[in-house]
């Protein structure tokens, strides 16, 4: 195969890869009604004068399907958290017992879970855009080169299309085991 129509399908490829990483990332912060630490991923705090992230100056942990606890490594630090964790707007309350900072995840409703499966959906599908973008670079990349029969274009443009069904189905994949997880009661 011509090494240019390889660099396209890999950078293609590439390409489709790094939208499933990035729905993968998407998913991980939108919660199921199981407690994890990643509920706090986008928590920062004030620490000497600057935004940090709470994972930075805390241990978090889930002792529980329904409790996230957050262990200031610095006693002092146990306002500033509590505060940071009401500014992020997350819909926790967090409880301040002068050690640590306990917040019970409150079951979903089922009106909060249909939210969720919905913003599931839309990252899905902004996935998807990222992966017919690539695939309409490629396309494009491949009918610029002059060098090459229109046989093995045709032929690059099918793979092209091969890697893109197979990335779409996996996006698809990733929604329905999410969907499923988020509508589990």
């Amino acid at each position: 195969m011509n090494e240019d129509i390889q660099f396209i399908l890999d950078t293609a490829k590439e390409a489709m890869t790094n939208a499933i990483k990035h729905l993968e990332k998407e998913f991980v912060n939108i919660r199921a009604g199981k407690a994890t630490p990643a509920m706090l991923g986008s928590v920062m705090v004030e620490y000497y004068g600057s935004q940090t992230p709470l994972t930075q100056v805390a241990n978090v942990n889930t002792p529980d399907g329904r409790t996230i606890t957050v262990q200031p490594w610095e006693k002092s630090m146990l306002q500033e958290i509590e505060r940071a964790i009401m500014i992020a707007n997350l819909g926790f309350n967090p409880m301040n017992n002068g050690e640590s900072i306990i917040i019970n995840v409150p079951p979903l409703t089922e009106e909060r879970r249909r939210e969720l499966a919905k913003q599931a959906k839309a990252e899905a599908e902004d996935a998807k855009i990222g992966v017919r973008n690539a695939r309409k670079d490629a396309n494009n990349d491949i009918k610029k080169l002059d060098d090459v029969s229109e046989d093995v274009q045709s032929n690059a443009e099918m793979d092209v299309q091969t890697i893109t069904d197979n990335h779409i189905k996996k996006i698809d994949d990733l929604f329905h085991i999410k969907e499923k997880e988020i509508m589990t009661v």
